[in-house]
């Protein structure tokens, strides 16, 4: 019978349908008969009648032993309930033993009918082996609990066995005995070890989803910014993540870790904050997130680990909608080179990074490819992906083409536990299920030995691992497993029968391709991650920045992601912004209207620097719309130069500038990196030219003349008098007298008028003008002519 498993979200094939019909009617006729020849005896000899088995529902809450051997008892534990409208007279809860089932088919098909109408497939063990409720009202449960020793089962030959727990009872509406409910499970059995074990390797993942941002302190630890605290309730006694160490420390596993999960958890350890509404808090978990990292460390001491890359990046995502936005697919190289480093530096274990792991194992060509690029040789996918045509299952190892190798995993036992597994019935329904399937592999083909493959759900539950626990321990007597680890089950020669031909694009399922991330996200990394380059290529300490927004641009591309895709979007919303804060803390101070009044003169732009550390390599640039009205620097229409500046503080850097003509001039400033890439937005101002012409330069300077002529004629005019009145009052007189004789004749009257003219002149105050009242007053404070400086500042 073949044992092929569909693929995901798609139907079986003919050939399977057929087979699967065959099995279904061979398995069916012992039952068939059984049913017949109840119907054929006397009435009083007759099993009770199946009238309605859903009036009450049977809860298995444990099975132990799971995997019972000769001497053992069989204990099962439950609860029965009344859910129909009258109550239940002369009910029973007996214990049925159903035929051994052909292989995992028909296991999958006993399960899809597990509380199916219908009576037990055989009469119940009997006997004193049964528990009674003389009434059982409506809407009332009952606990009960059955022991019975394996050797009352009648168990045949090694295999797996349906086991049923029935309710029967008589209602007013049908006073006879009647089967009213059932659940149905499943007993391996298999008491001595088999020859040839199955090796089972079981992967245990430690993933979470991102909870550290982008944001770091001011401070020199830098200390990280939570956006939750959720991580810690993970951590602590009984969450999520404590118990998968705690249950994984006692099993045979390979751990399965995302590094970027350790890496959160180790910067828990020290002082760190977390974003609460508006605010931000201390933290105040270091103590579980220690404990934690400790108990990890020595689960993995004697165990296989493998590391994902770094915040385990959604490589359908990459593969599909990723690849068309250029430099998505290079964060996977080294995501995959921090990851071994970051896993050893904690743990301090050496983990493989050769695995790549596709959600939920769904392969095609494209995922593959990306799979590759980032390193890995072998990448994990499940048997419903990479599916065989076989009457068996075939070793977990098989090569794909390119030196890469596919571990396929089971798809049966991976998806054993996907369900809710809070409720005890279901834990155990699972378990048993599981331990059946496992059971059924090692018996298809007794003599030759197989290698399976166990991967589970990414973020399992507390009670989902628990579930998983419970199975792996059941086969700690290892009769028909023995476990061993990811790498060995990869090395191991495959089946030359399975399939090693990938499935194309078109057959990857639907539903996983509706929770990938679009294309715009990918557009939306690109755009911070250029951001982020065009910011470090000016900081004087980029690493400063170059972790924490790195790490962040990487979850953003986690597979944690999937189901959420507004707290994705949000996420990349986020980073972004905090990096649009920091680079703005760079800017160009705004300026007013500017005015030039002469030729030349000194134009002044502020750069502000308000980040804790230096820029550097920063270039600003000058440009004159209007180079004929205005130039820079002699005779540019652009000029520019070199910023460097410390934390915390402003440059001003000044340009010259010429006018040329009256009127006013845009300016536009634009800081650039040093490779030509601009940085933040430009800066626009107005230079209003007003020229100095040549006819008023010329009205100028014959001011100035005038100027220097009025002075020259003081200058005379002050000399003369200076020596006229030295004349007056020279000893040498020539009529001897002393000059005080009167003269009688004309020419001595023109004479005294002379002389009393240059007197007066003589006792004019010095420095006064002896001119006309009517002269004008000369002006005592000229302007110069000279042409303004080169380093007049003109801005306001």
């Amino acid at each position: 019978m073949a044992e092929a498993a569909d693929f995901q979200g798609m139907g079986p094939s003919p050939a399977r349908r057929w087979l699967r019909r065959t099995a279904t009617v061979i398995a069916g006729v012992p039952l068939l008969a059984s049913l017949l020849a109840g119907t054929a005896a006397p009435a009083a000899q007759a099993a009770p009648q199946a009238t309605d088995s859903r009036t009450v529902s049977v809860a298995l809450d444990t099975l132990s032993p799971s995997a019972p051997v000769k001497g053992d008892t069989l204990t099962v534990s439950g609860t029965v309930t009344n859910k129909g409208k009258n109550a239940i007279t002369d009910a029973q809860v007996d214990l049925r033993v159903g035929p051994r089932l052909a292989g995992r088919t028909a296991i999958d098909d006993a399960a899809a009918r597990s509380a199916s109408n219908g009576s037990g497939d055989v009469a119940p063990v009997g006997g004193k082996y049964k528990v009674a409720f003389p009434k059982l009202a409506a809407g009332i449960s009952r606990d009960f609990a059955l022991s019975v020793p394996v050797d009352k089962l009648d168990l045949g030959e090694n295999g797996v066995y349906q086991l049923g727990v029935s309710v029967t009872g008589r209602t007013a509406a049908a006073p006879y005995d009647q089967v009213l409910g059932i659940q149905r499970t499943f007993l391996p059995w298999q008491p001595d070890v088999t020859d040839q074990k199955t090796q089972l390797t079981a992967l245990w993942p430690l993933i979470s989803s991102a909870h550290l941002s982008a944001e770091t302190g001011s401070d020199d630890q830098q200390t990280p910014l939570f956006d939750n605290d959720d991580l810690a309730e993970e951590l602590a006694p009984g969450g999520r993540l404590e118990q998968m160490v705690s249950l994984g420390s006692q099993l045979p596993v390979t751990w399965v870790i995302d590094p970027d999960l350790i890496a959160t958890a180790d910067a828990m350890t020290r002082s760190y904050s977390v974003r609460s509404g508006d605010s931000v808090v201390p933290g105040r978990n270091q103590a579980v997130a220690t404990r934690w990292l400790n108990e990890l460390e020595k689960a993995v001491k004697a165990s296989k680990v493998v590391a994902l890359p770094f915040a385990d990046p959604d490589l359908a995502s990459l593969a599909h909608r990723g690849k068309d936005v250029s430099g998505a697919l290079s964060h996977l190289q080294p995501a995959t080179d921090v990851a071994g480093k970051t896993v050893e530096t904690i743990l301090h274990v050496q983990p493989s990074v050769d695995f790549a792991w596709p959600v939920d194992g769904a392969i095609d060509p494209s995922i593959v490819d990306v799979a590759t690029s980032a390193g890995a040789h072998k990448v994990i996918t499940r048997s419903d992906s990479l599916q065989d045509n076989l009457s068996y299952t075939p070793n977990a190892a098989r090569p794909i083409g390119g030196g890469t190798t596919a571990v396929v995993a089971d798809t049966r036992l991976s998806t054993a536990f996907q369900s809710d597994m809070t409720a005890a019935s279901s834990s155990t329904l699972a378990v048993q299920r599981f331990l059946a399937q496992s059971l059924a592999v090692t018996l298809q083909e007794p003599d030759n030995q197989r290698d399976l493959v166990i991967a589970p759900q990414r973020m399992p539950t507390a009670a989902q691992a628990q579930s998983m626990a419970r199975a792996l321990r059941a086969l700690e007597s290892e009769r028909w497993t023995q476990p061993t680890d990811l790498i060995a089950a990869a090395a191991v020669q495959p089946d030359a029968d399975a399939t090693t031909k990938v499935p194309s694009t078109s057959r990857y399922p639907k539903k996983l391709r509706a929770q990938e991330l679009p294309t715009e996200a990918f557009q939306s990394i690109k755009r911070t991650e250029e951001r982020l380059d065009n910011f470090k290529a000016i900081l004087s300490a980029p690493d400063r920045v170059a972790a924490p927004f790195g790490n962040a641009v990487s979850r953003a591309m986690s597979t944690s992601w999937r189901g959420n895709p507004a707290e994705a979007a949000q996420y990349r919303d986020r980073v972004d912004g905090y990096l649009g804060s920091l680079t703005n803390e760079v800017q160009l101070i705004p300026k007013s209207v500017l005015t030039l009044s002469g030729r030349s003169a000194t134009i002044p732009v502020t750069v502000q620097n308000k980040l804790l550390q230096g820029v550097q390599d920063l270039v600003l640039r000058l440009r004159s719309d209007n180079p004929t009205r205005l130039k820079l620097d002699g005779d540019q229409a652009v000029a520019e130069r070199p910023i460097k500046i410390d934390g915390g503080h402003s440059q001003s850097v000044k340009f010259t500038g010429a006018g040329n003509a009256n009127g006013p001039v845009q300016v536009t400033a634009q800081l650039y990196t040093v490779d030509g890439t601009p940085y933040g937005g430009p800066m626009t101002f107005q230079v209003k030219v007003s020229e100095i012409t040549p006819t008023v330069m010329l009205v100028i300077a014959g001011g100035v003349l005038l100027l220097v002529l009025a002075g020259v004629k003081m200058y005379s005019q002050r000399k003369r008098a200076v020596a006229r009145k030295a004349a007056a009052t020279s000893p040498d007189d020539s009529d001897g007298d002393g000059g005080t004789g009167t003269e009688a004749d004309d020419s001595s009257g023109a004479q005294n008028t002379h002389d009393t003219k240059d007197t007066a002149a003589a006792r004019a105050p010095e420095g006064t003008d002896p001119g006309q009242p009517s002269d004008p007053t000369p002006d005592t404070g000229p302007e110069s002519a000279d042409a303004s400086g080169t380093g007049e500042k003109v801005d306001r």
